[in-house]
């Protein structure tokens, strides 16, 4: 008999991973029963045919915010103190002082934070957690559901989402084994896991080492190492166009060579907008040299800001705006949502452009799965002034310090030194390739395109 699997969706990042790939197939091929438990407003029946189970119950403890807010703060201070590091408090948001039940909420959560910054503490503020998330409509609701269809797993496609605790605590309380996919290579240090589950997928080695170090209630059998399904795509070759195709379908200039730009949101980098003016005046100035480049301006897909208008205005002749092919299907910024067609963008932007260039993104290894380059912008901007980030903090992240080398992407610690940098990659005189294909291995792991087989592996292997 087929062992019946729930692919649950707390928020629609995993939609990406686990609904536009080929991770479905792959699962139903080794002989899986697949629903989809959905608890986004994104139809993964309408639009996909796939069979799902929608939780229309969203209800959460009104507490749940604070308590969040305090476990993952003094997880930090935990950590702070636990390896002696001044990293932890930079992962920090403000607290926030408008109005007078925000000036409540942020000094309950000081308060729960003051009286629990440490392992004990932490461990009785999950436990509040999820006595909270108990108590509400929707463990009721979800766990009525599980009685109901009786799966034998409950696969969560991402760790961090406050929306999926009390579902996990109706499986875990009715025996369900529950499996967490860590979703994002930076997600650990980071104090995000918001969930327990009792085994947890993850990219690397790295990653489990980190899972271990700053969780010691979990342990090493808990564990597998999968890698992640975000980068199967770029080994699809049935994604690719060719160069005359791509460049017709977005009209671009088959003549030219093209950057890719590769926006960030507005919290890593808030001055991202003038790193794009740098790269259009190095790209101009090459032009006036004799070299015919443009620039494939490729914004965050949840930046809903105007600020990059005025530059790609100014330099509508180099810039062309790719955006991502991402939906709008609610009012909120995690209501954004991918689609399956953007893989093949993605791939084909990768795949057409000389190299990327952008403030510490991920899309590092998108592009080195396609032997393209990296320039990392790392130079303070004229316009920082009190109240802006830095973007230079961002190097000093802990997710950072897996590098093999400064020499796994080309740092740009110099506006004027770009020019030189990108005249140099365009005549392959300077590369970061190898060096990050090695950091590649590293941080996603050994068998990139085995992703989603290694996690129905694993699942298997927990079944028995």
């Amino acid at each position: 008999m087929k062992k019946k699997v729930f692919v649950f969706f707390p928020d629609g990042v995993g939609l990406r991973n686990f609904a536009f790939t080929d991770f479905k197939a792959i699962g139903e091929k080794m002989g899986f029963d697949i629903t989809y438990w959905n608890n986004t407003i994104f139809s993964l029946k309408d639009s996909m045919g796939f069979k799902e189970l929608k939780i229309e119950d969203h209800s959460a403890h009104p507490l749940l915010p604070i308590y969040s807010r305090a476990r993952k703060r003094a997880e930090l201070n935990v950590s702070r103190d636990k390896f002696n590091d001044d990293v932890y408090p930079t992962y920090k948001f403000p607290f926030n002082y408008k109005g007078l039940k925000n000036i409540i909420k942020s000094l309950y959560a000081k308060w729960l934070i003051g009286l629990h910054s440490s392992e004990r503490g932490i461990e009785k503020l999950r436990k509040k957690i999820n006595k909270l998330e108990r108590s509400t409509s929707k463990y009721n609701y979800c766990k009525s559901q599980l009685q109901q269809h009786i799966p034998d797993l409950i696969f969560c496609t991402t760790q961090r989402a406050t929306q999926s605790i009390s579902a996990l605590l109706a499986a875990q309380d009715l025996g369900i084994p529950t499996v967490a996919f860590v979703y994002s290579w930076d997600n650990v240090p980071k104090a995000m896991q918001v969930v327990e589950t009792d085994y947890y997928c993850v990219w690397s080695d790295l990653m489990k080492d980190q899972v271990l170090q700053y969780y010691p209630f979990i342990k090493e059998n808990q564990v597998f190492v999968t890698g992640t399904p975000q980068f199967e795509p770029h080994y699809n070759e049935s994604l690719k166009q060719n160069r005359e195709e791509f460049f017709e379908e977005y009209n671009l200039d088959v003549n030219k060579k093209y950057i890719c730009f590769s926006g960030d949101d507005e919290t890593t980098s808030p001055l991202d907008q003038f790193y794009l003016e740098d790269l259009a005046k190095a790209v101009r100035s090459l032009n006036n040299k004799g070299k015919n480049l443009g620039i494939i301006y490729r914004k965050c897909p949840v930046d809903f800001t105007s600020r990059y208008d005025e530059v790609v205005e100014a330099n509508k002749d180099i810039i062309a705006v790719l955006d991502p092919i991402w939906k709008q299907v609610g009012t909120m910024w995690n209501h954004v949502l991918p689609t399956p067609e953007d893989f093949k963008m993605l791939y084909n932007v990768c795949e057409h452009s000389e190299f990327v260039t952008n403030v510490c993104s991920s899309t590092v290894f998108d592009f080195v799965a396609h032997n393209k380059p990296c320039i990392y912008y790392n130079y303070e901007q004229p316009q920082l002034k009190k109240g802006i980030r830095d973007i230079g903090q961002n190097y000093k992240y802990v997710h950072f310090r897996s590098m093999p080398s400064d020499k796994a992407v080309v740092f740009c610690t110099d506006k004027n030194d770009l020019e030189s940098l990108v005249e140099q990659i365009l005549d392959g005189k300077l590369s970061n390739v190898d060096e990050c294909k090695t950091w590649y291995d590293i941080v996603v792991g050994k068998t990139p395109t085995k992703a989603s087989e290694n996690i129905w592996r694993a699942i298997s292997k927990i079944l028995e």
